[in-house]
C-alpha cells in the first residue's frame, strides 16, 4: 500500500510539525501532543478540551480556534489520548472560568478523560464532561458500549464553542453541548476499508462490489453487508435510519460527511439525495455543511448526521468561527 508518510512511528509527530508551519494561529506542541488557540487562555471564557486517535482529520486539531475549541490533543492513530495529554491541554487553557471536556463514546477515551477530568480538578480546576454518542447504526461495537460518537461531535464542538466565547458560564456550556448531543443522530456507510499506517494494508476484508452499511469511523462493523448501491438508494437506507430514530419536528442541521476517499464530486451528488429524502419526509433544512469532516483515514465512504434545531442553536452554529478546517463570519 503506498502512503505518503516516513515511517508509522512518526506520522504522527510529523503531521503535527506540519500544522505548526502551516497554522500559526495556533501552538503546536509537538512533543506533549497538545495543538491550542495561541491566544488560550481568553479571560473569563470557558475552556473547550477534545481529542482523541488521529485518523479522523480534521477532527479535533483543525477545529481548534476562536468559536469552537481552545484545545485538542491528538493520541496515536485510532488510540486515544492519554490523561497528561488532556490535564496538561486542560491547565494550559483554563482562564479560571472552568473547561469543557467533548468525548466521544469510545471505551479508551472516555476511561482516560474521566481519568484526566480527576486529575484536573485535584490541580484545581472546575472540569465538566459531554459525552457524544449519536450514531444510530449499532448500540455496541468493538470499541464502544452504547452508541459511537461520531458526526455530531462537530456540531458540539461548533455549537458549545460559540456559546463559550460569548461569555457564558460552564454549566451553560455543558447544557448546550448536551442539548446538541441529545437532538443528533448519524449514520455511516464504507465503499471500502481502511488502512492504518502501521499495518500498511487494510484493516477488514471488503469485497470488490459490497458495501458496509452503519460502519463505525475506527471500520467497526455495522449493521449489514450489501452489493453495492446507487447514492440514492444509500441515502434512502441511511436518511430514514436516522429519521426513524430522531423523529425531528423542527428544522435540522445537515452534515454529509466524507469518510476520507470520498471525491467532493460524489458528497455533493449525495448530499442531493439525501435533500431529496428529507423533503420526501417532510423535514425543513436550516443549514447544509458538506465534506471531509470526521475522517477515517483512506476510507471511501460518508456519513449522514442531523441535528434538530431550535431558534438559538441555530443563532450559535451561525456564529462567527476562526479555525483551520471551519471557517465564517470573521
Amino acid at each position: 500500500m503506498r502512503m505518503l508518510i516516513n515511517v508509522p512511528e512518526t506520522v504522527v509527530a510529523d503531521a503535527l510539525r506540519g500544522m505548526a508551519a502551516a497554522h500559526p494561529e495556533l501552538t503546536v506542541d509537538v512533543d506533549n501532543r497538545v495543538v491550542m488557540r495561541r491566544d488560550a487562555p481568553v479571560a473569563g471564557k470557558v475552556a473547550l478540551v477534545s481529542g482523541g486517535g488521529s485518523g479522523h482529520e480534521p477532527l479535533h486539531a483543525g477545529f481548534v480556534g476562536p468559536g469552537m475549541l481552545s484545545a485538542a490533543c491528538p493520541g496515536e492513530v485510532f488510540t486515544s489520548p492519554v490523561p497528561d495529554q488532556m490535564v496538561r491541554a486542560a491547565a494550559a487553557v483554563d482562564s479560571g472560568a472552568g473547561v469543557l471536556f467533548v468525548v466521544k463514546n469510545y471505551t479508551g477515551d472516555v476511561l482516560n478523560f474521566e481519568m484526566a477530568a480527576e486529575l484536573a480538578e485535584d490541580e484545581g480546576l472546575q472540569v465538566a464532561k459531554v459525552l457524544v454518542d449519536d450514531d444510530v447504526a449499532v448500540t455496541d461495537s468493538l470499541f464502544t458500549a452504547g452508541r459511537r460518537g461520531t458526526g455530531a461531535t462537530l456540531f458540539v464542538e461548533k455549537i458549545a464553542g460559540a456559546a463559550a466565547d460569548e461569555g457564558a458560564p460552564l454549566e451553560r456550556v455543558e447544557a448546550v453541548a448536551r442539548q446538541v448531543n441529545e437532538a443528533s443522530r448519524s449514520f455511516g456507510v464504507a465503499l471500502s476499508s481502511v488502512t492504518t499506517p502501521a499495518k500498511g494494508s487494510p484493516t477488514f476484508d471488503l469485497p470488490p462490489g459490497e458495501l458496509e452499511l452503519g460502519i463505525g469511523i475506527h471500520g467497526e462493523p455495522g449493521r449489514e453487508r450489501r452489493p453495492m448501491m446507487t447514492s440514492r438508494e444509500i441515502a434512502d437506507f441511511a436518511v430514514h435510519a436516522v429519521l426513524d430514530d430522531l423523529q425531528p419536528t423542527s428544522p435540522v442541521l445537515v452534515l454529509v460527511n466524507g469518510m476520507g476517499a470520498t471525491p467532493l464530486l460524489e458528497l455533493y451528488g449525495f448530499n442531493a439525495e439525501v435533500q431529496r429524502v428529507l423533503s420526501e419526509r417532510h423535514v425543513s433544512v436550516a443549514r447544509t455543511l458538506v465534506g471531509n469532516y470526521v475522517t477515517s483515514l483512506d476510507m471511501a465512504g460518508c456519513s449522514v448526521t442531523l441535528c434538530q434545531l431550535d431558534e438559538e442553536l441555530l443563532r450559535l452554529w451561525d456564529a462567527p468561527v476562526e479555525t483551520p478546517a471551519l471557517r465564517w463570519g470573521r
